[in-house]
């Protein structure tokens, strides 16, 4: 008998529209350092944050 890793019900899951997987895509190829946070209200997305940060080293940018 196979086990599956899958304990979360059926019930629970919903359909997330292509349109925002494709943002959410676009949003994370854009970020090199940060964070994408999305927000889900009653199991629909409703928000994506996007918090980026610049980082400069040393010798990267001093004179």
């Amino acid at each position: 008998m196979a086990h599956h890793h899958h304990d979360i019900p059926s019930i629970h899951e919903h359909k997330v529209d292509d349109d925002v997987l494709a943002e959410i895509r676009r949003q994370l190829a854009q970020i090199q350092y940060g964070s994408l946070e999305i927000s889900v209200h009653n199991g629909q997305i409703v928000q994506l944050e996007r918090r980026e940060k610049k980082r400069w080293g040393k010798g990267d940018n001093s004179k």
